[in-house]
Protein backbone atom coordinates (compact mmCIF):
# COMPACT_ATOMS: atom_id res chain seq x y z
CA UNK A 1 0.00 0.00 0.00
CA UNK A 2 0.79 3.75 -0.35
CA UNK A 3 2.90 4.58 3.11
CA UNK A 4 3.63 8.54 1.36
CA UNK A 5 3.28 10.79 -1.26
CA UNK A 6 5.41 13.61 -1.84
CA UNK A 7 3.04 16.38 -2.27
CA UNK A 8 -0.33 16.41 -2.52
CA UNK A 9 -1.73 15.82 -6.16
CA UNK A 10 -4.48 14.86 -8.12
CA UNK A 11 -6.56 11.29 -7.72
CA UNK A 12 -5.56 10.74 -4.04
CA UNK A 13 -1.94 11.54 -5.07
CA UNK A 14 -1.84 8.09 -6.79
CA UNK A 15 1.07 9.57 -9.14
CA UNK A 16 3.21 10.57 -6.54
CA UNK A 17 3.37 8.47 -3.92
CA UNK A 18 7.01 8.34 -2.31
CA UNK A 19 6.94 4.70 -0.77
CA UNK A 20 4.86 1.60 -0.91
CA UNK A 21 5.27 -0.66 2.10
CA UNK A 22 3.99 -4.37 3.21
CA UNK A 23 1.72 -4.24 6.55
CA UNK A 24 0.92 -7.08 8.88
CA UNK A 25 -2.45 -7.32 10.41
CA UNK A 26 -1.84 -4.91 13.75
CA UNK A 27 -0.35 -1.90 10.76
CA UNK A 28 3.53 -2.30 11.34
CA UNK A 29 5.45 -1.55 8.27
CA UNK A 30 7.46 -5.07 7.51
CA UNK A 31 8.78 -4.02 4.41
CA UNK A 32 8.97 -0.73 1.92
CA UNK A 33 10.60 0.73 -0.51
CA UNK A 34 11.04 4.05 -2.22
CA UNK A 35 14.04 5.86 -1.22
CA UNK A 36 16.08 3.40 -3.93
CA UNK A 37 13.73 4.15 -6.44
CA UNK A 38 15.44 6.42 -9.40
CA UNK A 39 14.62 10.14 -7.92
CA UNK A 40 14.23 8.86 -4.53
CA UNK A 41 10.47 7.98 -5.08
CA UNK A 42 8.04 5.09 -5.50
CA UNK A 43 5.94 6.42 -8.06
CA UNK A 44 4.15 3.08 -7.54
CA UNK A 45 0.59 3.34 -8.99
CA UNK A 46 -1.96 1.14 -9.55
CA UNK A 47 -1.05 -2.75 -8.97
CA UNK A 48 1.92 -4.73 -7.64
CA UNK A 49 2.32 -8.47 -6.77
CA UNK A 50 4.62 -10.10 -5.08
CA UNK A 51 6.63 -13.31 -6.77
CA UNK A 52 7.26 -16.61 -5.92
CA UNK A 53 10.96 -15.87 -5.51
CA UNK A 54 10.23 -13.36 -2.75
CA UNK A 55 10.70 -9.81 -4.86
CA UNK A 56 8.14 -7.77 -5.73
CA UNK A 57 7.25 -6.47 -8.71
CA UNK A 58 5.12 -3.04 -8.94
CA UNK A 59 4.17 -0.11 -11.78
CA UNK A 60 5.46 2.54 -11.30
CA UNK A 61 6.25 6.02 -13.49
CA UNK A 62 9.49 7.32 -14.96
CA UNK A 63 10.03 10.29 -17.42
CA UNK A 64 12.42 9.76 -20.29
CA UNK A 65 12.00 11.09 -24.28
CA UNK A 66 9.89 8.31 -26.17
CA UNK A 67 10.95 8.11 -29.66
CA UNK A 68 7.55 9.46 -32.17
CA UNK A 69 6.37 10.89 -29.49
CA UNK A 70 8.58 13.54 -27.78
CA UNK A 71 12.47 14.44 -27.53
CA UNK A 72 12.09 15.71 -23.81
CA UNK A 73 11.72 13.47 -21.24
CA UNK A 74 7.59 12.48 -20.38
CA UNK A 75 6.10 10.30 -18.11
CA UNK A 76 6.43 6.61 -19.13
CA UNK A 77 5.18 3.43 -17.91
CA UNK A 78 7.03 1.29 -15.83
CA UNK A 79 7.46 -1.93 -14.15
CA UNK A 80 10.25 -3.08 -11.64
CA UNK A 81 11.59 -6.30 -9.69
CA UNK A 82 12.35 -5.40 -6.41
CA UNK A 83 14.27 -7.60 -3.78
CA UNK A 84 13.16 -7.75 -0.67
CA UNK A 85 16.72 -5.37 0.22
CA UNK A 86 15.21 -2.67 -2.67
CA UNK A 87 17.74 -3.97 -5.18
CA UNK A 88 16.19 -2.93 -8.82
CA UNK A 89 16.69 -6.68 -10.52
CA UNK A 90 14.89 -5.91 -13.53
CA UNK A 91 13.02 -3.08 -15.42
CA UNK A 92 10.72 -2.66 -18.67
CA UNK A 93 9.72 0.79 -19.84
CA UNK A 94 6.93 1.44 -22.15
CA UNK A 95 8.88 3.82 -24.77
CA UNK A 96 11.41 1.29 -25.50
CA UNK A 97 8.91 -1.02 -26.84
CA UNK A 98 5.91 1.23 -28.13
CA UNK A 99 6.91 0.43 -31.66
CA UNK A 100 5.89 -3.17 -31.22
CA UNK A 101 2.46 -2.20 -30.47
CA UNK A 102 1.54 -1.83 -34.19
CA UNK A 103 -0.08 2.02 -33.35
CA UNK A 104 -1.08 3.58 -36.81
CA UNK A 105 0.69 7.11 -38.07
CA UNK A 106 -2.36 9.23 -37.00
CA UNK A 107 -1.40 7.92 -33.40
CA UNK A 108 2.00 8.75 -33.50
CA UNK A 109 0.24 12.21 -34.80
CA UNK A 110 -2.49 11.95 -31.86
CA UNK A 111 -0.10 11.09 -29.06
CA UNK A 112 2.77 14.41 -30.52
CA UNK A 113 -0.29 17.20 -29.78
CA UNK A 114 -1.64 14.97 -26.74
CA UNK A 115 1.98 15.69 -24.83
CA UNK A 116 2.26 19.13 -26.20
CA UNK A 117 -1.35 19.66 -25.25
CA UNK A 118 -1.01 17.71 -21.43
CA UNK A 119 2.34 18.04 -20.01
CA UNK A 120 1.14 18.89 -16.27
CA UNK A 121 -0.58 15.34 -16.83
CA UNK A 122 0.95 12.84 -14.30
CA UNK A 123 0.11 9.51 -15.13
CA UNK A 124 1.88 8.93 -18.39
CA UNK A 125 0.24 8.65 -22.07
CA UNK A 126 -0.75 5.23 -21.53
CA UNK A 127 -1.33 4.77 -17.84
CA UNK A 128 -1.27 1.21 -16.84
CA UNK A 129 -4.08 0.73 -14.73
CA UNK A 130 -3.25 -3.03 -14.51
CA UNK A 131 -0.09 -5.30 -14.23
CA UNK A 132 0.38 -9.45 -12.94
CA UNK A 133 2.07 -12.33 -14.02
CA UNK A 134 -0.13 -14.52 -15.96
CA UNK A 135 0.65 -17.91 -13.87
CA UNK A 136 -0.02 -21.31 -14.43
CA UNK A 137 -2.49 -21.60 -17.25
CA UNK A 138 -3.58 -24.50 -20.05
CA UNK A 139 -1.80 -22.79 -22.56
CA UNK A 140 1.34 -22.31 -21.86
CA UNK A 141 1.15 -26.03 -20.83
CA UNK A 142 0.18 -26.98 -24.47
CA UNK A 143 3.10 -25.40 -25.76
CA UNK A 144 2.32 -22.09 -25.94
CA UNK A 145 5.23 -19.63 -24.73
CA UNK A 146 3.70 -16.59 -25.36
CA UNK A 147 1.62 -17.83 -21.89
CA UNK A 148 5.09 -18.58 -19.99
CA UNK A 149 3.57 -18.33 -16.06
CA UNK A 150 6.35 -15.62 -15.72
CA UNK A 151 4.93 -13.16 -18.43
CA UNK A 152 3.69 -10.08 -17.49
CA UNK A 153 0.13 -9.11 -18.45
CA UNK A 154 -0.47 -5.11 -18.57
CA UNK A 155 -3.41 -2.68 -19.16
CA UNK A 156 -3.25 0.13 -20.70
CA UNK A 157 -6.31 2.43 -20.11
CA UNK A 158 -5.68 5.31 -22.37
CA UNK A 159 -3.90 3.04 -25.01
CA UNK A 160 -6.70 0.93 -25.64
CA UNK A 161 -4.44 -2.03 -25.58
CA UNK A 162 -3.96 -5.13 -23.36
CA UNK A 163 -0.60 -6.90 -23.69
CA UNK A 164 1.66 -9.75 -22.69
CA UNK A 165 5.51 -8.68 -21.69
CA UNK A 166 8.22 -11.81 -22.23
CA UNK A 167 9.87 -11.17 -18.71
CA UNK A 168 12.86 -13.41 -20.37
CA UNK A 169 13.30 -10.39 -23.12
CA UNK A 170 11.39 -7.42 -22.45
CA UNK A 171 9.17 -7.94 -26.49
CA UNK A 172 5.68 -7.73 -26.16
CA UNK A 173 4.31 -11.23 -27.50
CA UNK A 174 0.77 -10.63 -27.49
CA UNK A 175 -2.02 -8.37 -27.96
CA UNK A 176 -5.05 -7.34 -28.35
CA UNK A 177 -5.91 -4.09 -29.88
CA UNK A 178 -5.11 -0.85 -30.13
CA UNK A 179 -6.64 -1.20 -33.41
CA UNK A 180 -10.03 -3.50 -33.61
CA UNK A 181 -12.74 -4.80 -36.02
CA UNK A 182 -15.94 -2.72 -35.75
CA UNK A 183 -18.42 -3.53 -38.34
CA UNK A 184 -21.20 -1.65 -36.64
CA UNK A 185 -22.95 1.71 -38.29
CA UNK A 186 -22.95 3.27 -34.87
CA UNK A 187 -20.78 2.52 -32.29
CA UNK A 188 -23.25 1.66 -29.74
CA UNK A 189 -24.33 -1.40 -31.97
CA UNK A 190 -21.61 -3.48 -30.41
CA UNK A 191 -22.68 -3.22 -26.75
CA UNK A 192 -25.83 -4.14 -27.87
CA UNK A 193 -24.86 -6.84 -30.15
CA UNK A 194 -25.62 -10.24 -28.11
CA UNK A 195 -24.06 -12.76 -30.93
CA UNK A 196 -21.42 -15.01 -28.98
CA UNK A 197 -19.01 -15.82 -30.21
CA UNK A 198 -17.95 -12.58 -32.03
CA UNK A 199 -14.34 -11.27 -32.85
CA UNK A 200 -13.44 -8.78 -30.49
CA UNK A 201 -14.56 -5.26 -31.25
CA UNK A 202 -13.31 -2.34 -29.98
CA UNK A 203 -12.66 -1.98 -26.53
CA UNK A 204 -11.92 1.52 -24.56
CA UNK A 205 -10.83 2.29 -21.36
CA UNK A 206 -10.34 -1.10 -19.94
CA UNK A 207 -9.26 -2.37 -16.49
CA UNK A 208 -8.96 -5.29 -14.73
CA UNK A 209 -7.51 -7.73 -17.92
CA UNK A 210 -6.19 -10.78 -16.55
CA UNK A 211 -6.31 -14.89 -17.30
CA UNK A 212 -8.91 -16.82 -15.16
CA UNK A 213 -7.00 -18.54 -12.66
CA UNK A 214 -6.59 -22.56 -13.39
CA UNK A 215 -9.61 -24.88 -11.06
CA UNK A 216 -12.04 -21.62 -11.97
CA UNK A 217 -14.88 -21.95 -14.94
CA UNK A 218 -13.28 -20.25 -18.21
CA UNK A 219 -9.73 -21.00 -16.88
CA UNK A 220 -7.49 -19.00 -19.68
CA UNK A 221 -9.68 -16.94 -20.88
CA UNK A 222 -9.05 -12.98 -20.95
CA UNK A 223 -11.59 -11.27 -18.23
CA UNK A 224 -11.88 -7.60 -18.99
CA UNK A 225 -14.19 -4.54 -17.54
CA UNK A 226 -14.16 -2.50 -20.79
CA UNK A 227 -15.35 0.29 -19.77
CA UNK A 228 -16.45 2.13 -22.91
CA UNK A 229 -14.75 5.35 -21.44
CA UNK A 230 -13.33 8.10 -24.06
CA UNK A 231 -9.27 6.23 -24.13
CA UNK A 232 -7.48 5.91 -27.40
CA UNK A 233 -5.01 7.22 -30.09
CA UNK A 234 -7.02 8.88 -31.33
CA UNK A 235 -9.91 8.54 -28.87
CA UNK A 236 -12.16 5.64 -30.41
CA UNK A 237 -15.56 6.01 -31.10
CA UNK A 238 -18.34 6.08 -28.86
CA UNK A 239 -21.82 5.19 -28.72
CA UNK A 240 -24.84 7.61 -27.69
CA UNK A 241 -26.32 4.72 -25.05
CA UNK A 242 -23.14 4.82 -22.95
CA UNK A 243 -22.74 1.35 -20.89
CA UNK A 244 -19.76 -0.39 -20.04
CA UNK A 245 -19.45 -4.50 -20.77
CA UNK A 246 -17.56 -7.44 -18.55
CA UNK A 247 -15.49 -9.66 -21.89
CA UNK A 248 -14.55 -12.93 -21.40
CA UNK A 249 -12.44 -13.76 -24.26
CA UNK A 250 -10.44 -16.41 -25.83
CA UNK A 251 -6.46 -15.28 -26.21
CA UNK A 252 -6.10 -17.52 -29.01
CA UNK A 253 -9.39 -16.81 -31.39
CA UNK A 254 -9.60 -13.49 -29.66
CA UNK A 255 -13.38 -14.23 -29.36
CA UNK A 256 -15.69 -12.62 -27.48
CA UNK A 257 -17.05 -16.18 -25.30
CA UNK A 258 -19.29 -14.85 -23.05
CA UNK A 259 -20.50 -11.25 -22.18
CA UNK A 260 -21.94 -9.26 -19.18
CA UNK A 261 -24.11 -5.51 -20.49
CA UNK A 262 -27.27 -3.68 -18.11
CA UNK A 263 -29.07 -5.41 -20.81
CA UNK A 264 -28.41 -8.91 -19.29
CA UNK A 265 -29.80 -7.92 -16.46
CA UNK A 266 -33.48 -6.84 -18.23
CA UNK A 267 -32.30 -3.30 -17.78
CA UNK A 268 -31.09 -0.81 -20.05
CA UNK A 269 -27.48 -0.91 -21.28
CA UNK A 270 -26.79 2.57 -19.62
CA UNK A 271 -28.03 1.21 -16.16
CA UNK A 272 -24.09 -0.59 -15.99
CA UNK A 273 -21.45 2.03 -16.93
CA UNK A 274 -18.25 3.19 -15.28
CA UNK A 275 -16.28 5.23 -17.73
CA UNK A 276 -13.07 4.83 -15.40
CA UNK A 277 -11.50 2.00 -12.78
CA UNK A 278 -13.73 -0.72 -12.48
CA UNK A 279 -13.21 -4.68 -12.24
CA UNK A 280 -14.45 -8.42 -12.76
CA UNK A 281 -13.04 -11.65 -11.17
CA UNK A 282 -14.67 -15.10 -12.06
CA UNK A 283 -16.02 -17.00 -8.82
CA UNK A 284 -15.82 -20.98 -8.26
CA UNK A 285 -19.26 -21.27 -8.69
CA UNK A 286 -19.51 -19.82 -12.58
CA UNK A 287 -20.18 -16.70 -11.57
CA UNK A 288 -18.41 -13.67 -12.06
CA UNK A 289 -18.43 -10.73 -9.28
CA UNK A 290 -18.04 -7.09 -10.83
CA UNK A 291 -17.30 -4.27 -9.45
CA UNK A 292 -19.29 -0.49 -10.87
CA UNK A 293 -16.55 1.53 -9.65
CA UNK A 294 -17.28 4.69 -10.11
CA UNK A 295 -20.63 4.37 -7.89
CA UNK A 296 -19.26 2.00 -5.42
CA UNK A 297 -21.48 -0.98 -6.84
CA UNK A 298 -20.48 -4.74 -5.99
CA UNK A 299 -22.49 -7.17 -7.66
CA UNK A 300 -22.89 -10.71 -8.40
CA UNK A 301 -24.22 -12.38 -11.86
CA UNK A 302 -24.67 -15.85 -13.16
CA UNK A 303 -23.42 -16.87 -16.34
CA UNK A 304 -27.49 -15.68 -17.95
CA UNK A 305 -27.05 -12.03 -16.39
CA UNK A 306 -28.94 -12.81 -13.08
CA UNK A 307 -28.28 -10.54 -10.14
CA UNK A 308 -28.06 -12.51 -7.15
CA UNK A 309 -26.06 -10.27 -4.95
CA UNK A 310 -25.61 -6.62 -4.91
CA UNK A 311 -23.86 -3.97 -2.55
CA UNK A 312 -23.25 -0.46 -2.60
CA UNK A 313 -20.20 1.09 -0.37
CA UNK A 314 -21.71 3.38 2.36
CA UNK A 315 -17.83 4.55 2.93
CA UNK A 316 -17.11 7.61 1.75
CA UNK A 317 -14.32 9.45 0.94
CA UNK A 318 -12.59 13.07 -0.51
CA UNK A 319 -11.56 12.94 -4.09
CA UNK A 320 -9.23 15.44 -4.99
CA UNK A 321 -9.93 16.38 -8.62
CA UNK A 322 -6.64 17.27 -10.75
CA UNK A 323 -8.11 21.08 -10.92
CA UNK A 324 -7.81 21.10 -6.44
CA UNK A 325 -11.61 20.70 -5.84
CA UNK A 326 -12.61 18.60 -3.27
CA UNK A 327 -15.53 15.79 -3.80
CA UNK A 328 -17.15 13.33 -1.90
CA UNK A 329 -17.10 9.93 -3.30
CA UNK A 330 -17.54 5.82 -2.70
CA UNK A 331 -16.17 4.85 -5.95
CA UNK A 332 -14.46 1.86 -5.54
CA UNK A 333 -11.17 0.54 -7.82
CA UNK A 334 -10.73 -2.59 -7.64
CA UNK A 335 -12.96 -5.80 -5.87
CA UNK A 336 -12.41 -9.36 -5.42
CA UNK A 337 -13.31 -12.44 -3.48
CA UNK A 338 -10.94 -14.02 -0.54
CA UNK A 339 -11.57 -17.12 1.55
CA UNK A 340 -12.27 -16.72 5.18
CA UNK A 341 -9.02 -17.74 6.24
CA UNK A 342 -7.35 -15.28 4.77
CA UNK A 343 -8.10 -13.07 7.54
CA UNK A 344 -5.47 -14.47 11.49
CA UNK A 345 -8.27 -15.54 13.86
CA UNK A 346 -11.86 -15.95 11.89
CA UNK A 347 -12.05 -12.06 12.40
CA UNK A 348 -13.59 -11.50 9.21
CA UNK A 349 -14.99 -7.91 10.42
CA UNK A 350 -11.78 -6.65 9.37
CA UNK A 351 -11.89 -7.55 5.57
CA UNK A 352 -15.90 -7.61 5.75
CA UNK A 353 -16.87 -4.56 3.82
CA UNK A 354 -20.22 -4.27 6.23
CA UNK A 355 -17.96 -5.13 9.04
CA UNK A 356 -19.83 -7.81 10.13
CA UNK A 357 -19.92 -11.92 9.72
CA UNK A 358 -23.35 -12.25 9.35
CA UNK A 359 -23.55 -10.48 6.05
CA UNK A 360 -21.29 -12.45 4.66
CA UNK A 361 -23.00 -15.57 3.72
CA UNK A 362 -25.33 -15.80 0.73
CA UNK A 363 -28.61 -17.80 1.75
CA UNK A 364 -28.93 -18.02 -2.27
CA UNK A 365 -27.54 -21.07 -3.04
CA UNK A 366 -26.35 -19.49 -6.60
CA UNK A 367 -23.69 -17.15 -4.56
CA UNK A 368 -20.99 -18.20 -3.64
CA UNK A 369 -20.06 -17.40 0.21
CA UNK A 370 -17.00 -15.44 0.27
CA UNK A 371 -15.52 -12.32 1.89
CA UNK A 372 -14.80 -9.44 -0.52
CA UNK A 373 -12.06 -7.11 0.09
CA UNK A 374 -12.00 -3.62 -2.35
CA UNK A 375 -9.48 -0.85 -3.30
Amino acid sequence: MQLSSTEPGPWSSIFNNKTIGELDWEGNIVWQWGEQAPGGAARQHHDWTRLPNGNTLILSSVEQPISGISTEPITDQAIFEITPAGEIVWKWTLGEHLHELGIAPEGFAYLQKFVVQNKARTGGFATFNNMDVLGNNHWFAAGDDRFHPDNIIVDAREGNFIAIIEKATGKIVWQLGPNFPDRYDVPHGRIQNPTIPRPVDQISGQHDAHLIPEGLPGAGNLLVFDNQGSAGFPPAALGMFSGSRVLEINPITKEIMWQYTGENSGRPVWSFHSSFISSARRLPNGNTLIDEGMYGRIFQVTPDGEIVWEYVSPHFGQLVLPTGKILSSNWVYRAQSVPYDWVPGGDCSIAAPDRSCRSNYISDSRCFSRQLTFL
